[in-house]
């Protein structure tokens, strides 16, 4: 827990003692997560398939000692260890692909979109029904997936791989699903979609200056903080929601 948490935070706003697990928290959203929710109070459950020792080393400077648990998720039993020590309230799932190299120009098309798929889409249906029936025997929590203005829109350019913007399309179609599924056992499940996000891999696509109405892109931590928000109380009332956080780039 970080020092001083308890200090002025709202009963709303609060996670104190609450543990929360957030996968893809080496870098970008994850990562940005991943302090968001210590800032509110979070014991933390970090998992990625990269290294997580920046994001520890980050968090321990404030008092904050997250378990960590590196590896593929949709390795045997990688799930399962994300719930093994204990209680959980929320989980966020960030952990996702982009492919960087376009699709009819990949000499390994047919394998790069099945991985894309299968971490994209079946991570977050594996993972998703695993956290609701976690968190509904232990009386309720939160989960919020991440999923993507392509979800809406196919993608703010029209080389956006067409495998990342099915499979954010598909996140949002399975929001719904698990929406209805676990609210009578008092999980809220929702996503927040971003537009395109300030992270290395998105400093080299030449984006139209035009596509941004606030004149940037948005940063990680203005997409963590929606995402921490859906994991309080004072987020009791939302339900099956796509949280858009796209600075204006999908307007709807």
């Amino acid at each position: 827990m970080p020092v001083g948490t308890a200090l002025s935070l709202p009963e709303q706003l609060s996670l104190v003692g609450q543990r929360i697990v957030v996968t893809g928290a080496a870098s970008g959203i994850g990562r940005a997560t991943a302090s968001a929710l210590a800032s509110l109070g979070a014991d933390l459950v970090l998992a990625d398939v990269n290294s997580l020792a920046a994001t520890c080393a980050d968090l321990a400077v404030r008092g904050v000692v997250p378990e960590a648990i590196e590896g593929d998720l949709l390795a045997p039993g990688a799930i399962a260890r994300l719930f093994a020590s204990g209680p959980v309230w929320a989980v966020v799932h960030s952990a996702a692909i982009v492919p960087t190299i376009p699709w009819d120009q990949d000499p390994d098309w047919e394998s790069r979109c099945s991985r894309t798929l299968a971490v994209n889409v079946r991570l977050p249906i594996e993972l998703g029904h695993a956290a609701i029936a976690k968190m509904g025997a232990t009386g309720g929590g939160r989960l919020v997936l991440l999923g993507s203005v392509a979800g809406h829109t196919g993608g703010t350019l029209t080389s956006n791989p067409p495998d990342y913007a099915a499979s954010k399309g598909a996140v949002h179609a399975l929001v719904r699903l698990l929406a209805r599924k676990a609210a009578p056992l008092g999980v809220l499940v929702n996503a927040v979609a971003p537009g395109p996000v300030a992270t290395p891999f998105a400093a080299n696509i030449a984006f139209p200056p035009a596509v941004f109405p606030l004149g940037r892109m948005a940063t990680a931590e203005e997409i963590a903080w929606p995402v921490a928000f859906l994991c309080t109380k004072a987020a009791s009332n939302v339900m099956g929601e796509i949280f858009n956080v796209n600075g204006g780039v999908h307007l709807r």
